[in-house]
């Protein structure tokens, strides 16, 4: 299966040294609360259904989230966030993602990041994204059935204008800025569907809601239904 392939590919890439170097050195120094627990320490590859409509675009692994259980945003609070909606929505089959082997099922979506290797602050450099673009363009192709791509922060946001431009989509000029809830039309693409990054500082600050992201996600569901901009 390609999307197998491709998943290999990235868990095996070593082309940054920075994310290379840091991702290693959380796996071996650990957190405490982690201290038993054998980190993945590797690219993380995108997982779901390969059927999916609707592409979930993350920022980079968290450090002690997905850099520690191998699957993406599994193992953090942004996780649990994250995959709570994705339940109350319907295409998660369960509503907690705690390590790759929880039995958890995604329906009609896939999940997966601008940035493959968890970076030091959270922060990656424009090289390391250039770096990783060549996995998302793949796994694009490799999911034809896809048409909301769901952007969880700017930087997805970015990432995904960057995409569509790479791969032929046609954008509204002037390109709408980035807000939760905003939905850019791609002629050629999938429409592009907004939403704050599930992140700490977001949700704690009540920056962003369960009923914010419940909403967005009911706004990428109709775009992949045709009944919203884009579909």
């Amino acid at each position: 299966m390609e999307l197998k392939v491709l998943q290999d590919e990235v868990a095996g890439c070593r082309a940054c040294g920075r994310l290379v170097e840091w991702r290693e050195r959380v796996g071996v120094e650990k957190r405490r609360a982690y201290r038993d627990d054998e980190y993945w320490a590797r690219p993380v590859p995108g997982f779901g259904d390969p059927a999916a409509r609707l592409l979930i675009l993350g920022l980079a692994p968290a450090a002690h989230g997905a850099n520690r259980t191998g699957r993406m945003f599994t193992g953090d609070r942004s996780g649990d966030f994250l995959y709570a909606a994705l339940h109350r929505a319907g295409f998660a089959s369960q509503p907690t993602s705690v390590h790759r082997g929880d039995g958890l099922q995604l329906r009609d979506a896939w999940v997966t990041a601008a940035v493959r290797c968890a970076p030091p602050d959270n922060k990656p450099l424009p090289p390391e994204r250039d770096a990783c673009a060549p996995f998302i363009r793949r796994e694009l192709a490799l999911l034809p059935g896809v048409r909301a791509i769901l952007c969880l922060g700017g930087f997805a946001y970015e990432a995904a204008v960057r995409l569509m431009r790479d791969t032929g989509g046609v954008l509204p000029h002037p390109l709408p800025k980035f807000g939760h809830g905003v939905v850019v039309p791609v002629q050629g693409g999938p429409a592009l569907v907004c939403s704050y990054h599930p992140s700490q500082q977001n949700t704690f600050t009540g920056r962003l809601t369960p009923a914010m992201l419940d909403d967005v996600l009911a706004i990428a569901r109709g775009v992949m239904d045709g009944v919203s901009a884009g579909g």
